[in-house]
């Protein structure tokens, strides 16, 4: 594997497990998805901040990091769509005597064209702020990555 794409994918999935390690110590927020959009921003902010700590980033890493988390929040909120209540539209699929194929082939392609529009914008963001880190502050999201094995542990 070419190295620029494995520092890629590891940058991505370290950012990925920054972040859900973030949210998971930020309080009782529990996700993006409740609250006003300042309420988001203040998260943001409080994340960017606990990322600060840990790693002890400048102000051009905590920009990248910032942007980072903006490109996240615009993919979560393109894979919501338009439903208010994910959860109900997959109880819609199954409602009847047999499952929707229709509607569920819809929400599948709404869904990874979700994902195929937003995610070379944050694959990008991840490289710029991962690729930006020093080695320290690269090893120690490496190490956490290995300390994070699921949500068992």
């Amino acid at each position: 594997m070419k190295l620029w794409l494995k520092r890629t994918l590891i940058g991505v999935v370290g950012a990925g497990v920054l972040f859900s390690g973030l949210s998971a110590c930020s309080g009782r927020q529990h996700g993006w998805g409740h609250g006003e959009s300042g309420d988001h921003a203040q998260h943001q902010a409080k994340m960017v901040d606990y990322a600060d700590k840990k790693l002890d980033l400048n102000d051009a890493q905590k920009q990248r990091l910032s942007v980072l988390a903006v490109k996240l929040q615009e993919q979560r909120t393109a894979l919501m769509g338009a439903s208010k209540d994910p959860r109900a539209e997959l109880k819609a699929l199954v409602a009847g005597d047999k499952l929707d194929k229709t509607k569920a082939q819809a929400l599948i392609e709404e869904k990874t064209g979700a994902i195929r529009s937003k995610s070379p914008e944050v694959l990008s963001a991840a490289a710029d702020f991962f690729d930006n880190l020093n080695p320290a502050q690269q090893q120690q999201i490496r190490d956490l990555m290995n300390r994070r094995r699921g949500w068992g542990g």
